[in-house]
């Protein structure tokens, strides 16, 4: 059994956010997961804009999206555009550990809350800052979301269909953001126990998902390839192909020839074994159209579940193509416990996921629903200093 300690190793850190939609709240609950306490700072009447993401949402202002984002944190509503909400934020920042935020480059520099303002309060903060872009870059002025970064770093290009070009899939330049986020912050954080200092942080969305796919710069900085939507996959074996239920499975048999060969074996086709066009891995990769197409017919002979019983068989690297509700039922999946059901009072039943680490075989000691917005507003501020009546003025419409 985990102790409190390593389940929960942020245990202890405060955390303040200023983040909306995804990149800055995912951060903020990674953090989250691991033990910190998140204040989440939102706007009052409204919001995160992900509260409202859904049009019709089992409860108001508490839709899928923004559950999906936001859980083990706490919710305070301060109106930045006015004084009051300004100075109860730069409160909460004195005694914070980290302020985490992602809007445009220079918004809170001109709401007088920024870095220098915040540091000269709390020298031992540390501030990160998620963005679009550089601050002081080309398109420091230009809107960013998820499929900007894709678009920017290549990575768009290397998921498009040339024939049928169109956005498909979750949202990847943000989850690969926000991941770079955390991942700095701790660093900072330790960094932080060894000096005394606080630090700045900065990273955009367009760096975080080029370093989310290393493969496909190296190629091109070191090999002279730049790479095509099916180049990984052709140098990977890897494969989606259709069975005779008119099911999909996914097979992946790069690296050494040992691996291709278990899978020509598991096919026991002898003229697709014989094919010198797929003998040597060289011509594999450079016949990859051919090779799917001959595929196909052999994986339409039987049903899904006979080829991942053959191909396990010969231990082929393979699985089913699981739709979302699938995989919420694999035996694997319920093996992991990465779903729990906890009762959310003013809501009821939620299924909540929990982080993927674990420690000493432990996820974390306890988890918190996402917050209803402004659910913590006045038990943070009394926390600061501030008494019935403040409370009341600082809250009042």
């Amino acid at each position: 059994m985990a102790s409190e300690t390593s389940a929960d190793p942020l245990k202890g850190i405060t955390v303040i956010e200023l983040g909306q939609f995804i990149a800055g709240p995912y951060a903020g609950q990674q953090l989250a997961d691991f033990g910190a306490r998140v204040i989440k700072i939102e706007r009052p009447g409204f919001g995160d804009p992900f509260r409202l993401y859904v049009t019709e949402p089992k409860i108001p202002g508490y839709g899928h999206n923004f559950l999906a984002f936001n859980r083990n944190k706490e919710s305070v509503t301060l109106d930045l555009q006015k004084p009051e909400g300004r100075e109860a934020f730069k409160r909460l920042a004195a005694k914070a550990d980290v302020v985490l935020e992602n809007f445009r480059a220079g918004v809170l520099d001109r709401l007088g809350i920024g870095y220098e303002t915040l540091k000269a309060l709390n020298p031992k903060l540390i501030y990160c800052s998620i963005s679009g872009f550089s601050e002081d870059g080309p398109y420091k002025d230009r809107p960013a979301f998820d499929t900007v970064g894709q678009a920017l770093s290549g990575m768009l290009y290397l998921f498009t269909d040339p024939a049928d070009p169109r956005m498909r899939g979750p949202t990847l330049a943000d989850q690969a953001t926000a991941m770079q986020a955390a991942t700095a912050v701790l660093a900072a954080l330790v960094a932080r126990g060894q000096t005394g200092k606080g630090a700045r942080i900065d990273i955009s969305m367009l760096e975080s998902a080029i370093h989310f796919m290393p493969d496909a710069f190296t190629a091109y900085t070191e090999a002279g390839l730049d790479m095509e939507p099916e180049t990984r996959t052709s140098f990977s074996h890897a494969f989606v192909l259709r069975c005779a239920d008119d099911k999909l499975i996914a097979v992946h048999v790069g690296g050494p020839d040992a691996l291709w060969e278990k899978l020509v074996a598991a096919t026991g086709d002898a003229a697709f074994a014989a094919n010198p066009m797929f003998k040597a891995r060289h011509s594999r990769i450079k016949n990859y159209a051919t090779l799917i197409e001959a595929l196909r017919p052999i994986f339409v002979r039987r049903n899904r579940a006979e080829w991942l019983d053959i191909l396990v068989r010969y231990d082929v690297a393979c699985a089913e193509i699981n739709t979302v509700s699938e995989a919420m039922r694999d035996p694997e999946l319920i093996h992991l416990g990465l779903f729990e059901e906890v009762e959310r009072a003013g809501y009821g039943s939620m299924k909540m996921l929990r982080r993927a680490a674990r420690i000493d075989g432990a996820r974390a000691t306890t988890q918190k629903p996402p917050p209803f917005l402004g659910e913590h507003t006045e038990a943070v501020l009394r926390e600061i200093g501030y008494d019935d009546a403040a409370i009341v003025a600082l809250t009042a419409k």
